[in-house]
């Protein structure tokens, strides 16, 4: 009973993790921003009325999937056009955390939108962004580091005021509210780490049952798959190193199965870092920095709001020796 009464009390009573919400709703919102940009010379034939996939395909699949998209509601380059426009400043005003409940809702729906739109051209790393634009939804993620904090920052009246009667009943329905969302946004929180969790564990797993990488030749083949070869002097000048590519492999595996395993202790600080190097390694060699992204911003769901405030005192520290270095002094007046 003590362990449910703890359980109940850290769903209902504190939002955890709001600093990492945070930087789901900057690093997503910034990784989908650029990938729109980039895009943005092929939009048509990618997402528009002028791609092989018709809206008309796109339509007959929708109706054996379920999926949905705002894209197919109209045929017209124009629609098209708005709707592109709409969803480069929904993306940006979720970054900036403006009016994060609403703009969240809809960077979901734009998401949702654009990924069933051309469904066959996605891969793993627009899967993970589809899944967490859905789950910041219930999260508050603009509580901290966005527009809406500075906002509510500026509103806030100072402390030492009159108590308030808390009998009434706007104070209850604010309780009720407060407490819901604090609900939602531990829920959604914990979705996501759920969600990394499974990821890792099912990759590591999948792998474990591979041959090539008990053999410790995944990554040699891996290397010199020409669709995946950006740099080819890069892959070949690492490929000539055989045995550090088999502990990088034997590493990678390990790193993965333990993953869940470690999130409760100290472990899982060299781990996250090991995770780090692992998908910088992955979007330098095999060109998917969006992949690599959304895993890399998916990791930080697992770091405590304390190392996100000791990054922000080491920052300001560093900011004021900076100025205090440029500052030019003031002669004195005679």
């Amino acid at each position: 009973m003590d362990r449910l009464g703890r359980l109940f009390a850290l769903l209902t009573e504190r939002p955890v993790s709001l600093h990492a919400a945070a930087v789901l709703r900057i690093g997503y919102g910034l990784i989908y921003l650029l990938f729109l940009l980039r895009e943005f010379p092929h939009r048509n034939e990618i997402w528009g009325p002028g791609a092989p996939w018709t809206p008309a395909l796109a339509r007959q699949l929708f109706d054996q999937t379920g999926w949905a998209s705002v894209l197919t509601l109209s045929d017209s380059r124009a629609w098209f056009e708005f709707c592109y426009v709409t969803a480069l400043a929904v993306s940006a005003l979720f970054l900036l955390g403006w009016r994060t409940r609403v703009m969240s809702i809809l960077f979901a729906v734009v998401v949702v939108s654009f990924h069933a739109r051309a469904i066959f051209m996605g891969d793993g790393g627009d899967n993970l962004i589809l899944l967490m634009a859905v789950y910041l939804v219930f999260t508050a993620c603009g509580s901290r580091w966005s527009l809406d904090a500075r906002r509510l920052g500026r509103r806030a009246t100072p402390a030492g005021g009159p108590p308030s009667s808390g009998g009434t009943l706007r104070d209850e329905l604010r309780d009720v509210r407060k407490t819901l969302a604090t609900v939602l946004h531990n829920c959604g929180m914990f979705v996501i780490a759920a969600q990394v969790c499974f990821l890792y564990g099912a990759a590591g797993l999948y792998k474990v049952q591979g041959s090539f990488w008990g053999n410790g030749t995944a990554l040699h083949y891996v290397l010199n798959l020409h669709l995946f070869r950006p740099w080819p002097m890069l892959s070949q000048m690492a490929d000539g190193h055989a045995v550090l590519m088999a502990v990088v492999g034997y590493l990678t595996v390990l790193v993965q199965v333990a993953f869940p395993f470690v999130l409760f202790g100290r472990l899982k600080y060299p781990v996250l870092a090991v995770m780090l190097g692992m998908h910088a390694g992955i979007a330098i060699f095999l060109g998917l920095p969006l992949f690599s992204g959304a895993m890399i911003i998916a990791d930080t769901v697992f770091l405590p709001d304390r190392f996100f405030l000791h990054l922000t005192h080491l920052w300001s520290v560093r900011g004021g020796r900076v100025r205090d270095a440029v500052q030019v002094p003031v002669p004195p007046q005679k």
